[in-house]
């Protein structure tokens, strides 16, 4: 079944094309690493996805599930309801700073929801049991009651996942969710992940600035060159030389020089060591 279908999808910004008539299609349960080099429009496709930017007029349609999201730069009127589904991480996490960390995951309740309840913050012990479930998913159910604020970029982030998933969102888009973390925190976040996509078969695009993990967690890999699908298939055929070819040397900002990588098993997850490639980072 078809979770995501682009078809023709095109934008521009200020008279500069960011999307150049892309179409692709994503099966439900995939985990699909969308890459590319600054400006390549990563992020622009998937704030389209989400349905919180339209197209240019007369362009292309998204589909999520089987509800039409947008057409011909128009969003269609069930286009909120479908945002109830689709669950999005952004870089810069997204949480209220001042809130506790359980208060944010339980955000993701609002779309499902009586607006008046959620004005007066008032959660009913099911809906709390069910956002400390998701922490624990995620591996931060110590941090409940501390404020956001406090948490480190990757604890954020990980919050921000456990939203996602009492949201109840089908498909999870994620944009660039690591490219302000540290190595470890990096990893976690893609196990994380890695583990909701195989564990619910969720299906999850994850934009990513660095190759390695996209090799080591995707099996399938999208990327975009000035706007447009430069190649989408396995990605292990991604290798240095291949990226070269694509980017040229734009490629140098998604491979890390030298970056060991070595996979174990570790409490049934994958366990990707890309630590020695961001020495002195």
């Amino acid at each position: 079944m078809t979770a995501i279908s682009v078809e023709n999808l095109s934008k521009t910004f200020r008279r500069k094309p960011a999307l150049k008539n892309v179409s692709l299609e994503i099966s439900s349960g995939e985990m699909v690493a969308l890459i590319g080099a600054s400006g390549s429009g990563k992020s622009t496709l998937i704030r389209h996805i989400a349905g919180l930017e339209r197209g240019d007029g007369e362009s292309g349609a998204i589909t999520v599930g089987e509800h039409l999201v947008q057409n011909s730069g128009k969003l269609t009127r069930n286009a909120k309801a479908i945002r109830r589904e689709v669950g999005v991480i952004f870089q810069q996490f997204n949480l209220v700073d001042r809130l506790s960390v359980m208060s944010n995951v339980l955000v993701g309740l609002l779309g499902n929801m009586p607006s008046w309840r959620g004005t007066l913050g008032l959660f009913t012990r099911s809906e709390k049991l069910t956002a400390m479930r998701a922490l624990h998913r995620v591996g931060i159910p110590e941090t409940a009651l501390q404020r956001a604020s406090t948490l480190s970029g990757g604890q954020q982030q990980r919050a921000a996942i456990a939203r996602g998933l009492v949201q109840g969102a089908s498909v999870m888009l994620a944009d660039e969710p690591i490219a302000s973390l540290d190595p470890a925190s990096a990893k976690r976040v893609m196990q994380t992940l890695s583990s909701i996509n195989r564990a619910d078969g969720m299906t999850v695009i994850v934009s990513l600035h660095q190759v390695e993990y996209a090799r080591h967690f995707c099996q399938r890999t999208v990327a975009l060159r000035d706007g447009e699908v430069a190649f989408d298939g396995a990605s292990t055929a991604l290798t240095n030389d291949f990226l070269r070819e694509i980017y040229g040397e734009a490629s140098e900002e998604l491979v890390l020089p030298d970056a060991p990588v070595t996979t174990t098993d570790e409490d049934d997850e994958e366990s990707v060591s890309l630590v020695p490639a961001f020495a002195g980072a």
